[in-house]
């Protein structure tokens, strides 16, 4: 076994990164760089196959490292590289191999990059299939919010309580975390996406611009809902209202499906994966989101603030993209009644943000509608914003401002950076203060090993039996 190093870090992913098709892919490529800036050796595994999109991470350093599910080999791998930090890229490749690290390399610090909290988007889901259904009342929030408490929460949880600490990109769900699950706020950390200062630049201007889009890979369930709310409640009526304008659909893994929805004579065309996104977002008039669920901070709502593209969504779009303080010592105002958006029973066709004034709706540039009810609004918003020149152009300088309020490279790299040394150099005090972690993964690894060994004997066996 190797001497553990001070500066070796194991990556351990469900997909390899995809930073061309995925904002997951963007993030967990951002905190790779973050630690090779740094000064660590860094080494990415996965047990899945590659694809078209898939970087080619040895071109910046990092070494590749194909693993196995339910094999002893990945123990001994981890003995022999012995890293000092493991990251996750979700709780799923926690609970695989998470284990596994804390029994071959037991003072590893583990990281999970929660990129967007798995049971909150579920929970949205499951209330949005359910609106129409008797088991759902829309005047009660409360009744929508025990979508929340399901199997995948008790496991995204217990997940986030075994690790030494968990990064949040969200400040909504960093607040969730806290307020609704007590949370110690001392395993988490709040870092939106780790992306560049913008720098002055030539963009098109409203009268050079033409056409609507709407961008986000097709197996995200969010984004395909997103088209088809597009494609049967929102685009023809902006057709009817502007026949010569298109909408034009980008996403990566375009199904045969996703391709029958394109209707030329309506104007409505679904091109599939995007080589240059922000070329495409930068030359559209407005990007149109409409999100009737999810989590996380959306990268194509990024995407169109970096190239000052004018965006109509929804509160889940638009959701951990408006500032929020996250003191210490503030309690806040967060509003727990309302964590899953329910159509609304009066007529408003706009709801405030959770934990965001009204004040913070016009630093949008765009506009934020709720469509659970009604998409009128959404309509409106969209045809004034395309039309409009003047209004247009008020929503697109809002763009950089509302950006460089939210991300900051060089202080959130720095902070991120304080808070792992500071749990590295002191990680026996850190687990001792949080031992309820350490008592779940004591009896993770009791429970996971027995179970691993059987899948892995099971799987040996029938080996045999073809070999033979």
């Amino acid at each position: 076994m190797l001497e553990q190093s001070n500066n070796r870090v194991l990556f351990i992913g469900l997909v390899w990164p995809e930073p061309t098709s995925t904002a997951a892919g963007q993030n967990i490529l951002s905190y790779i760089n973050l630690f090779i800036s740094n000064g660590y050796e860094v080494t990415f595994a996965c047990a899945a196959d590659k694809s078209e999109h898939s970087v080619a991470l040895t071109t910046i350093g990092v070494k590749e490292q194909p693993i196995t599910l339910n094999d002893s080999s990945f123990d001994t791998f981890v003995c022999q590289y012995a890293p000092n930090i493991a990251v996750f890229d979700r709780f799923i490749s926690e609970e695989q191999f998470g284990w596994r690290v804390s029994s071959s390399a037991p003072l590893c610090m583990k990281i999970l990059d929660c990129e967007d909290l798995h049971f909150l988007r579920d929970a949205r889901h499951q209330a949005y299939k359910n609106t129409n259904k008797s088991d759902v009342n829309a005047d009660i929030p409360e009744q929508a919010n025990s979508y929340l408490y399901s199997d995948i929460c008790k496991r995204e949880l217990a997940s986030i309580i075994r690790c030494d600490l968990s990064i949040l990109l969200s400040n909504y769900e960093y607040q969730l975390l806290t307020t609704v699950f007590s949370i110690p706020k001392t395993i988490l950390h709040y870092c939106p996406f780790l992306l560049p200062e913008l720098t002055v630049k030539s963009l098109k201007t409203y009268a050079q611009r033409v056409d609507f889009i709407s961008i986000g890979s097709f197996r995200h369930a969010p984004n395909w809902d997103a088209v088809l709310t597009l494609k049967q409640k929102i685009w023809p009526q902006i057709h009817q209202a502007l026949p010569s304008a298109r909408c034009h659909i980008y996403g990566s893994y375009l199904t045969p499906k996703a391709k029958l929805l394109e209707n030329k004579k309506q104007g409505f065309l679904v091109h599939g994966y995007a080589q240059k996104a922000k070329e495409v977002i930068g030359s559209a008039r407005v990007l149109l989101a409409p999100l009737n669920f999810g989590a996380g901070i959306k990268g194509k709502l990024v995407d169109a603030m970096q190239c000052s593209t004018p965006s109509v969504t929804t509160d889940i779009g638009a959701e951990g993209l408006l500032p929020a303080t996250l003191d210490e010592n503030d309690k806040g105002d967060f509003d727990a009644s309302n964590i899953i958006p329910m159509p609304r029973s009066d007529k408003s066709d706009i709801t405030n943000l959770v934990n965001q004034s009204s004040d913070q709706f016009e630093l949008w540039p765009g506009a934020i509608n709720n469509i659970q009810s009604s998409t009128n609004a959404f309509i409106k918003s969209s045809i004034a914003l395309y039309t409009n020149e003047k209004e247009w152009t008020l929503a697109s300088n809002k763009s950089q401002p509302l950006y460089s309020s939210i991300f900051n490279y060089a202080q959130q790299s720095k902070q991120l950076m304080h808070c792992i040394d500071f749990i590295t150099s002191s990680l026996t005090k850190h687990r001792q203060q949080h031992f309820i972690g350490q008592v779940m993964q004591h009896h993770t690894i009791n429970s996971a090993k027995y179970m691993s060994q059987w899948i892995e004997a099971k799987t040996r066996l029938k080996e045999n039996q073809y070999t033979d």
